[in-house]
């Protein structure tokens, strides 16, 4: 025994190597069927999968070109990571984007660009810009509430991004002024550090629901009164990501805290239904709107991705009649978002934002009803120029989902939904949370908005006006074809924006400052 032990010791290493090429070679050739290239071709075939792999690494730093990567190319997640880190991000040498492009945006200034007055607000405050219109004012609701930004973050829930992540969101919103959306897995500690809270919820009613997954009033109105800061109420119908389909949480990641938030047993899978059980009509949804604003005195939203228009209409004309409705609408894109979804989804279900917010918005015009809505835009609209488009179209503020985990730290390895993303954002791994300092990322969340709003004031007053609100549609153009043609935003939609009443950001810093809930 001892002989073969001082055998095997001196074997140099690449005997040993040798040894296990050998050993998988017959491991692939005669004891596995699962796939046929490694059996095909052992040892040369693991290749294939090792360089498939780490594919999207390789095209995302060293194939594509800046323009080329979607959801976010380079030069966007640039842009986003500099301001979030209040570096330079000025760019020479003029545009690399194909401005002949279709779908290229072009933002018409004036010859002479807003001058701002002496002691105006944005002189003291260069980025504040606070929502001109305010959710639950036409409905009378008890606890109106006007946006102290309009760029807030948008629904993503404690599961689907890390306790550290949330965190870093929260308190960046609160240091930008702005609203900070729960997602649909209710309410967790992580969002209790001092933003306000738009209350998010779905099918699944995580942090509302009776044990057998029916909503429940009680525990909403118990929810509100003991959280004052929960300044809204969201009600899902539908996201981007996945229009019209449930999901189902694992129970491997219900956890004792995420069970106690969500209000579901531990370690069971947890399914969210792809219909609501608490309406099932456009009457009955809006009765439950109703119902819910009365027992918490907040005002009450939907969010929804838009495809067929027939039950929008029925709403429409639902609200006409009764002379109620919901107070704000979240126009989700079919972009997608952080939410993990078939591609068959993702690809095709449900209009991309400027085509369902355009419809949207048109049929809503047609009767009458855009002065009672606050419309928020949720879409890739977290750049300026694109949060121009949206703002001349109709929108009043916007919401950011990946965007705002870009700020943090995120960097778009489009692995959401493994439980693996190494920046320790969209995961519930613990080794991988640590990788985040929430005292650092929320300051780096909290530049990106001011950075934004910022730049966007910039543009607005180059268009000359005061604020994003005043934006019109032919202050927009669009390619809408390859031999240089372009047409304003009234021409391409067929529509034109109703007006929103603003008398001046100093009157709107009279009325209201960081979240404040005056309606005049």
């Amino acid at each position: 025994m001892d002989g073969i032990l001082n055998f095997l010791s001196e074997l140099s290493w690449w005997v040993w190597v040798l040894i296990f090429l050998i050993l998988l070679a017959i491991r692939d050739i005669f004891f596995q069927r699962a796939h046929s290239i490694t059996h095909n071709f052992p040892i040369v075939g693991h290749l294939r999968y090792l360089l498939e792999s780490i594919g999207p690494e390789m095209r995302q730093y060293f194939v594509a070109s800046n323009r080329e990567e979607l959801p976010f190319n380079r030069i966007e997640r640039i842009w986003i990571y500099a301001s979030a880190k209040r570096e330079n991000n000025y760019r020479g040498f003029g545009t690399d984007r194909d401005i002949y492009a279709i779908q290229h945006v072009f933002i018409n200034n004036e010859l002479f660009p807003f001058k701002l007055p002496e002691n105006h607000p944005n002189i003291i405050d260069p980025d504040f810009v606070p929502c001109a219109k305010v959710m639950g004012a036409f409905n009378k609701r008890k606890k109106p509430y006007r946006p102290g930004s309009i760029i807030n973050v948008s629904a993503m829930s404690f599961g689907s991004l890390s306790a550290k992540a949330i965190e870093s969101l929260n308190k960046g919103v609160k240091l930008a002024g702005g609203y900070h959306n729960t997602g649909e897995g209710g309410l967790s500690p992580y969002h209790k550090n001092g933003s306000d809270i738009i209350f998010h919820f779905g099918t699944g009613y995580f942090g509302v629901r009776n044990e057998d997954g029916s909503f429940s009033m009680e525990k909403l109105k118990r929810l509100v009164a003991e959280n004052q800061f929960i300044k809204a109420i969201e009600i899902k119908l539908s996201q981007g990501a996945k229009p019209g389909k449930g999901g189902v949480l694992p129970g491997s990641k219900i956890s004792k805290e995420i069970a106690a938030i969500r209000g579901v047993p531990v370690g069971r899978d947890v399914l969210s239904p792809a219909y609501h059980t608490a309406f099932n009509t456009i009457p009955e949804l809006l009765e439950f709107i109703e119902a819910v604003a009365e027992e918490t005195g907040l005002p009450v939203g939907i969010k929804a991705a838009i495809g067929k228009l027939d039950q929008w209409e029925v709403l429409a004309n639902e609200m006409i009649r009764t002379n109620r409705g919901p107070d704000f609408i979240t126009v989700d894109g079919g972009e997608g978002g952080t939410g993990a979804a078939p591609p068959s989804f993702a690809d095709h279900v449900s209009l991309p934002w400027v085509y369902g917010f355009s419809a949207l918005y048109k049929l809503f015009k047609r009767k009458g009803l855009t002065d009672r809505i606050v419309f928020v835009g949720s879409g890739k609209l977290g750049f300026p120029a694109k949060a121009a488009m949206a703002f001349a179209m109709g929108v009043d503020c916007i919401n950011v989902a990946r965007e705002a985990m870009m700020s943090i730290g995120c960097i778009q390895a489009m692995i959401c939904h493994t439980n693996r993303c190494p920046s320790g954002v969209a995961t519930q791994n613990k080794w991988l949370q640590n990788g985040i300092d929430p005292t650092l990322k929320s300051l780096r969340l909290a530049q990106y908005f001011k950075t934004f709003r910022k730049e966007f004031l910039e543009i607005t007053h180059a268009a000359g006006y005061e604020h994003p609100c005043q934006f019109k549609m032919h202050d927009i153009e669009i390619n809408v074809d390859d031999h240089n043609l372009s047409k304003e935003l009234d021409q391409a939609y067929n529509y034109e924006k109703t007006p929103v009443p603003f008398e001046g950001m100093q009157k709107l810093k009279d009325c209201v400052y960081l979240g404040s809930t005056k309606t005049k």
